[in-house]
């Protein structure tokens, strides 16, 4: 089995951002968090339960068209259990999007009926968007945004929002774009490593080779026939370690050769992972809810959902 990356960031303008996040609640009379839906457990920050208090809050099951529909079904139910509306939700397309405002109306309607008792009727409604880098949280404000004007920052990487910056985005809703925040230390390895497979974790410091292969052998256990009608591998059904085995399999497959016909694993891996986070491998979720995040790949006894 190829073995699990110990994968820690934490630049100092994460702790920057914290304390943003921290200063800016009394502004806001709700929090909008954005996770993946691909890997709603590690795209969650734990440390913003205790920084929110009670403020009230939805949850936005971002990236929706890549996830496995019945899973993320599951997990808007776990949700609800647990006293939380959540939403599956496409940025990039806009799928669901329509569905935020709405909601969060509901979320805040003693609220928004005791400032009508006041008189304060038309006061915009606060939203303060949180989530960890790469989620999409600045998509989200530009899809939510009328006319084109002073657009939230979009790129596909990483912390590219450094400070906190609000947005009239009409329908009686200002938001308030944060930072994207991670935490000083991943207790679960497995965390760490799932962020990593979806982008949020600069790929400038990881093992790409290691990583693909983890990604590969997760991919063949979930999601069996996904590897092999994508690139025309065969999977080991005795092999539980056949992450590089794979990655050769998808080299050579792909043409992605060395001189003297060696294959290229290293630009393999590179490509595996652009394929699964532009959602070629097919609507993939990593963590099912109520499960372990990782069964045999991972070995970790992490499971359900943090709230």
């Amino acid at each position: 089995m190829s073995d699990t990356q110990h994968v820690q960031w934490f630049p100092g303008h994460m702790a920057k951002a914290r304390r943003a996040i921290s200063e800016s609640l009394k502004l806001v009379d709700a929090a909008a968090e954005l996770i993946d839906a691909r890997i709603p457990v590690s795209s969650r920050n734990p440390d913003l339960k205790r920084i929110l208090g009670g403020k009230p809050r939805i949850v936005l099951l971002n990236k929706a068209d890549m996830a496995d529909p019945v899973r993320t079904k599951q997990w808007v139910e776990l949700f609800a259990k647990q006293g939380t509306t959540a939403l599956p939700i496409d940025c990039k397309t806009g799928k669901g999007v329509q569905r935020i405002f709405p909601a969060l109306r509901e979320i805040l309607a003693k609220q928004i009926a005791a400032w009508e008792r006041k008189g304060m009727t038309g006061r915009p409604i606060r939203i303060m968007i949180v989530g960890v880098p790469n989620v999409g949280k600045s998509s989200l404000i530009n899809r939510l945004l009328r006319g084109g004007a002073g657009k939230a920052a979009v790129q596909d990487r990483p912390g590219v929002t450094r400070r906190n910056q609000w947005y009239n985005v009409g329908s009686g809703f200002e938001l308030l774009d944060t930072p994207g925040v991670l935490w000083p230390k991943f207790e679960d390895p497995v965390v760490g490593e799932h962020l990593a497979f979806t982008g949020a974790v600069r790929d400038e410091i990881l093992d790409t080779e290691g990583l693909s292969a983890r990604l590969l052998e997760l991919v063949a256990r979930l999601y069996p026939r996904a590897l092999p009608e994508r690139y025309g591998v065969e999977l080991s059904k005795e092999d539980a370690a056949q992450g590089y085995a794979l990655l050769a399999q998808i080299a050579k497959k792909r043409g992605m050769l060395l001189s003297g016909g060696e294959v290229d694993t290293e630009r393999a891996a590179g490509h595996v992972l652009d394929e699964y986070r532009a959602g070629k491998l097919g609507r993939i979720t990593l963590e099912w809810a109520g499960e372990p995040l990782s069964v045999e790949v991972g070995g970790t006894d992490v499971a359900g959902l943090p709230l």
